[in-house]
């Protein structure tokens, strides 16, 4: 760790903050891609095998993030960064000769290795910079997330593009050749302009450093990473079909409201540091949890159309129905008001309709001649409910709650150092391993929730419970923390 800042430290900064964004742009990948080539029938895969090809990348980039922490902290950030950057394009190469859903997998499993990069990238950013200015640093760093948009912004438009609309579906093969190329040429830029530092703590036998793993604090920020980061990745992702099933977006539109979801996430983890810097990481932590679990009880509240009986009209008196209308109905001498069917009936989606919106009406039963009975049900009421989950409305909560989490992103980041100052390459490796699996359950998860329940909400309804738990736990530790602040004054 430095004593100040440094102009060296800044360049170091925008290199590994741009091998970053290429690393997460090309991760993210199989979001769009996966998505065109079903909706094109390429490949003929349902929810679970796509939550699956989507989910692969990310298992491969959390499960390495452990190794890759301590291979920087034992050997310094430019070598296995550049290592990565190259080894990647191979599979990302490969992966347009994929024809089945094994070979797909195969290949996504080996450029899915680029998400290591973060537990890379962490570690070499912590080792140039003081402890005042970590916060800022890593929060720079952790806004090349906004990798994810620019996949989900462009490679929609680029598929489009290579497949000339769709006529030369084969055309999609060329996609990944970019990318693995992106790659290459990164990992090259990386090796040639960076410079290699190690922490103090490169001296630690394996043993020493995994002893650390020990503490509960370290699955505690798990947790949280759990939720702000990987639930990030897999919304970043779950959104684009998300988009195309719920609201009947075009692939290319869809693409873009996912970016809206991913951009400002990214691009917003930078101010998260400054916040953790100035505020406490703690507090910032805090609520962003207490947000998400707000905004995600909104979003849990499916798009639907409710009918259900209601208020009818019962006879008063027995005798012999005379008249019959859609507003009218007589029985003898006595008359009822029949509530009619509206123009309301017919809402549609181009309505903006925030609240859930109620229609009453009435309809007759009985028709002219018929003898009834005292009581008698002479016309049924129906209630219908509607319920639009409108786009823009939509759009506009995900942005918030992305956006939220990318904050706790930052803050989640800015505990470590504070905690493991020392152990930064190692202890951000743990938590970004469970941090990533939430990339990589969510979208499998979010499948078989789907399957299960056939709401598309049902995704947010798990969100709902994960950030409530990880709230609980945050406040159960509140008194050994306070501990720790204590200490550490």
């Amino acid at each position: 760790m430095e004593a100040t800042v440094t102009r060296k430290a800044h360049r170091m900064l925008f290199f590994n903050t741009f091998a970053f964004t290429i690393c997460f742009a090309a991760w993210m990948l199989n979001g769009v891609l996966v998505t065109f080539l079903v909706d094109n029938q390429v490949f003929k895969w349902g929810p679970i095998e796509i939550g699956w090809l989507m989910g692969i990348p990310v298992l491969a980039g959390a499960l390495f993030r452990l190794p890759a922490g301590m291979l920087t902290d034992k050997y310094g950030g430019r070598p296995v960064y550049s290592a990565l950057l190259i080894f990647t394009a191979l599979p990302m190469f490969l992966l347009s000769y994929a024809n089945s859903f094994w070979s797909f997998a195969l290949a996504s499993f080996g450029f899915g290795l680029c998400g290591i990069s973060f537990a890379i990238g962490i570690a070499y950013t912590s080792v140039w910079y003081p402890s005042h200015w970590q916060g800022r640093a890593l929060g720079i760093f952790g806004a090349g997330n906004a990798g994810a948009a620019l996949t989900t912004l462009f490679a929609p438009t680029l598929l489009k593009y290579l497949t000339d609309n769709g006529t030369n579906i084969e055309g999609w093969r060329n996609l990944p050749i970019i990318y693995a190329a992106l790659l290459f040429v990164m990992g090259i830029i990386f090796l040639l302009f960076t410079e290699n530092k190690k922490p103090a703590s490169s001296n630690k036998t394996t043993k020493q450093m995994l002893s650390t793993l020990k503490d509960v604090r370290v699955w505690r920020f798990g947790l949280y990473y759990f939720l702000v980061f990987g639930c990030f990745v897999a919304f970043s992702q779950w959104l684009v079909p998300y988009f195309v099933n719920v609201y009947y977006l075009p692939l290319v539109t869809a693409g873009i409201f996912a970016a809206l979801f991913s951009f400002p996430s990214g691009v917003i983890r930078a101010v998260g540091g400054w916040m953790s810097d100035h505020w406490g990481a703690r507090k910032v932590v805090f609520g962003v949890l207490l947000l998400s679990v707000i905004i995600s009880l909104m979003l849990t509240v499916p798009r639907m159309e409710i009918s259900s009986p209601g208020k009818g009209i019962m006879n008063k008196k027995a005798g012999e129905v005379t008249f019959v209308s859609d507003s009218k109905l007589k029985v003898d001498n006595i008359e009822y008001d029949v509530i009619s069917k509206t123009y309301r009936t017919t809402i549609t989606d181009d309505q903006l309709l925030i609240l859930p919106t109620k229609e009453v009406w009435q309809e007759p039963i009985v028709k002219v001649g018929d003898k009834v009975a005292k009581k008698e049900l002479l016309a049924k009421g129906v209630t219908r409910i509607y319920f639009q989950a409108n786009v823009w409305i939509f759009a506009i909560l995900i942005i918030l709650i992305g956006s939220i989490w990318g904050i706790g992103k930052a803050g989640v980041y800015k505990l470590i150092p504070d905690h493991f100052p020392e152990e930064v390459g190692l202890v951000g490796g743990m938590v970004g391993v469970l941090g990533g699996l939430g990339g990589f359950f969510g979208p499998i998860i979010f499948g078989y929730l789907l399957e299960w329940s056939g709401l598309w909400s049902s995704c947010w309804m798990f969100i709902l419970l994960l950030s409530a738990a990880c709230l609980i736990w945050l406040n159960r530790s509140n008194g050994s923390m306070q501990k720790f602040e204590k200490e550490k004054t």
